[in-house]
């Protein structure tokens, strides 16, 4: 049995994609790490005082990484979450009967199908690698080594860089990165059933994914006629919405609710948390919002494809939410959210969160 995909290609692909920021080396960058390190701890135990919610998986660890080290990390996080996948795909591939014309040219396709893929998924990383500051490792599994999961993971060539461009205070923006992922982090951890929770949905959705390459040729062909009729848009998720089935658009509307309400509590969380330490977050939230918004040419189709364009929509529309079930109950309405899957909300009650809040009062009278 063969590989889906050639993650050293990959890899390969990822570096030169990504390439260095004109600012990584800042005079600062001696002083990354230990800052880092030092304000995860911080960081870790303000967002436990905000949120309420308990350290029950011991203290987060902090790892800063170039964008080759960030790269890596989520290489190894794709090949355990896609294992089963990858492994459905060889597995059709050896059981296909394919005729005179597929075995002549069966050698080749073995050779460029892992290789197209790892071009892909390289180039994706690359361009990305370019982008993120921060990012929390939630794909855990049980039966790999726990010393390479659940890390907090900076990039510092991505943060010196942005510290350079727009003059921000090294100290006060690191705190504040930290704030968002260690918010990531208590909620994964904090809520005992969300990160099974958010694996189950991951995987019902790689479930129904057809290992048939043939199926997947014909999808895109049927996409491809609906865009150029004027249906079917890029702006909701990119193509991966656009290539869902019925049943996988249902999972993805839950996951999208999902990483609505979880990206709107993080940006709210590392606002109030640091309030009294950060005299610049206001600032910080400005530029990092016009940097999110403000993508043009290459950049903006990439997003679009990505469907980037939908998750930036996440953080505003999530903060609402948050801020609406707040403002209708206080503290104590909004974590009923944390209660349990039935309570998270739909897509459609992050967008309404009136409708979320009548649920939720249904369920309490019930």
């Amino acid at each position: 049995m063969g590989t889906a995909v050639d993650w050293a290609l990959a890899r390969r692909v990822a570096a030169r994609v990504g390439g260095k920021d004109p600012f990584a080396d800042s005079y600062l960058a001696d002083s990354l790490e230990p800052d880092l390190l030092d304000l995860t701890a911080q960081a870790e135990e303000l967002v436990a005082i905000e949120t309420g919610l308990p350290m029950l998986a011991g203290e987060a660890k902090a790892r800063v990484s170039d964008r080759a080290g960030w790269v890596d990390a989520n290489l190894a996080s794709f090949e355990r979450l896609m294992r089963p996948l990858l492994g459905r795909m060889d597995d059709a591939a050896d059981a296909a009967q394919p005729g005179w014309f597929s075995r002549l040219t069966e050698p080749v396709a073995q050779a460029t199908g892992p290789r197209i893929a790892g071009v892909e998924l390289g180039a994706l990383l690359g361009w990305m690698s370019g982008r993120v500051i921060g990012q929390y490792d939630l794909l855990i599994v049980e039966d790999d080594n726990p010393e390479d999961q659940d890390w907090v993971y900076y990039v510092g060539p991505n943060v010196l860089g942005l510290e350079k461009r727009y003059g921000f205070p090294p100290r006060e923006f690191r705190l504040w990165i930290a704030l968002h992922e260690c918010t990531h982090r208590a909620q994964f951890t904090g809520v005992p059933w969300l990160r099974p929770y958010f694996l189950s949905l991951v995987n019902e959705l790689l479930d129904t994914v057809d290992a048939d390459p043939q199926h997947l040729g014909e999808t895109v062909k049927q996409l491809l006629e609906k865009r150029r009729s004027g249906s079917g848009s890029l702006k909701e998720g990119g193509f991966s919405t656009l290539l869902a089935s019925p049943e996988q658009k249902a999972t993805l509307d839950k996951m999208t609710g999902l990483m609505s309400l979880l990206e709107g509590h993080g940006d709210i969380t590392m606002d109030r948390a640091g309030a009294d330490r950060i005299p610049s977050q206001p600032r910080f939230a400005r530029v990092m919002s016009e940097r999110r918004k403000s993508a043009s040419g290459l950049n903006k189709v990439i997003q679009r494809v990505l469907g980037f364009e939908a998750k930036l929509a996440q953080y505003e529309e999530g903060e609402r939410f948050v801020r609406a079930l707040e403002a209708s109950g206080g503290r104590e309405l909004f974590d009923q959210v944390w209660t349990g899957p039935e309570m998270l909300p739909t897509i459609s009650e992050i967008r309404s969160p009136e409708l979320w809040i009548a649920r939720a009062g249904a369920a309490a009278s019930a």
